[in-house]
């Protein structure tokens, strides 16, 4: 006799997960950019922001669309040369373009954050910016904030300093201070090719920016199992190297969100 309610209310528990899955899976985002072959399913996505732009939107999905072709193509290479590392699917990649901040309603600042699977022990993940002048339509560096960037100069100098202590913070606060060390930082150099993918950072101060954060991929700073990292350097830590454009930027302090997010 208690078995026929039990099994209803089984039946009605499935129903309702299986609901719930498929409203989650409709939520899901359409790709904006995808290939699909026996070996390998890559996408590429782009956040509402960059797509209600429509200059910054094409950069990007250009820059991802070559991306998939590369992928696609090692895969297919892949496969060929060695199809035993396929038999359990093809690779799997994955690239999201994301807005961190728009200062002085004219540089976005972007993260790109790429996930593969190759089948091998774990996945991978990278990371990189991009900083977009929407006034020119074009990517651009840090260089016009400051006067001088010149590899081992002052300010790629005292850049490079305050990214190492910021990271070191962060690791003790984590707990892995013991990988704080010489030899985790040593790529590390006073250069822009050589420090790190850069953001400007929000602040809590309307249309400027707080700082600079670089942002590391797993083993870039540390061991794999550590994760990303973020550093940050704020303003006030390279006023003396500003230029007219940087100090009009500047101001401000990192919102407490944005410092306890990666």
């Amino acid at each position: 006799m208690l078995l026929v309610p039990t099994f209803m209310r089984a039946l009605a528990a499935a129903a309702v997960c299986s609901a719930l899955f498929g409203i989650a899976h409709a939520a899901d985002p359409k790709p904006d950019a995808v290939v699909k072959t026996k070996s390998i399913e890559a996408r590429v996505f782009l956040d509402d922001r960059i797509k209600a732009d429509a200059a910054l939107a094409a950069d990007c999905l250009a820059e991802g669309r070559k991306w998939l072709d590369k992928n696609a193509a090692e895969a297919a290479a892949s496969r060929k040369e060695d199809p035993q590392f396929f038999k359990d699917g093809g690779w799997d990649f994955e690239r999201k373009y994301e807005i961190r901040s728009v200062v002085a309603d004219r540089y976005v600042s972007i993260l790109r954050n790429d996930y593969m699977n190759t089948r091998g022990a774990h996945p991978n993940s990278d990371v990189n910016t991009i900083l977009w002048d929407k006034t020119d339509n074009k990517r651009i560096s840090i260089r016009p904030f400051f006067t001088e960037t010149a590899d081992n100069g002052a300010t790629m100098k005292a850049m490079v300093k305050a990214v190492i202590a910021s990271l070191k913070a962060e690791k003790t606060k984590r707990g892995t201070s013991e990988t704080a060390t010489d030899e985790w930082f040593k790529e590390l150099k006073p250069s822009l090719l050589r420090i790190g993918a850069v953001t400007l950072a929000p602040s809590t101060e309307a249309g400027k920016s707080s700082g600079l954060t670089f942002h590391y991929p797993p083993y870039a700073v540390g061991p794999y199992a550590e994760g990303e990292y973020v550093a940050f350097v704020p303003w006030e830590t390279l006023k003396p190297y500003l230029t007219a454009e940087g100090t009009r930027i500047f101001g401000g302090a990192r919102p407490k969100g944005d410092a306890d997010g990666p």
